[in-house]
């Protein structure tokens, strides 16, 4: 490969993790081209980029960017597949569905997310308890309609009580 075109790629790389807030590096040894194209659909659906690079120009890609990914250093060997995100957890749910159904590939190598590093397969079940953006608005605005709720079920409950003592008190006269 020449120069010209390394440095193209390392650049577009650079570009990448800062477009994308969260990526995750998986292993994709032993797919074969039905797996691959049927994993890229699922990444589609999932708004996820999915590229497969060569791991010094990635290397030197994060040598150049602002954030300091040295954690990652380690999870750059063998075959190396990125897969950039703005949600923090698809791709975690992705990787999650795959092994539910038995298939070890893709394996997840590393992540960073939520402006944090996880390292190792291990850590997959940790990125998939990830909340993103619309999960948190969704959660908060159940917390805040709980209350009304509740208040709301018990000015019904109470007309129909009110209602009741009233025809009890009717009865007895």
């Amino acid at each position: 490969m020449k120069k010209e075109l390394k440095d193209t790629i390392i650049v577009e790389l650079g570009e990448k993790l800062k477009q994308y807030p969260h990526f995750y590096l998986v292993d994709l040894t032993g797919l074969d081209a039905a797996k691959t194209s049927e994993l890229r659909r699922q990444c589609f659906k999932n708004e996820i980029k999915l590229l497969v690079v060569k791991n010094k120009l990635l290397h030197k890609a994060f040598e150049g960017s602002e954030i300091d990914f040295t954690p990652l250093y380690d999870c750059l060997k063998g075959n190396t597949a990125m897969m950039f995100t703005q949600v923090a957890n698809a791709p975690a749910k992705l990787l999650k569905d795959y092994k539910t159904k038995k298939q070890e590939i893709p394996a997840l190598k590393g992540a960073y997310a939520e402006e944090s590093f996880f390292v190792g397969a291990d850590k997959l079940d940790e990125l998939v308890a990830i909340k993103s953006k619309n999960e948190l608005i969704a959660d908060v605005v159940a917390l805040l309609q709980s209350p009304m709720k509740n208040v709301i079920s018990g000015l019904n409950a109470g007309g129909k009580i009110h209602g009741l003592l009233d025809a009890i008190a009717e009865r007895n006269k």
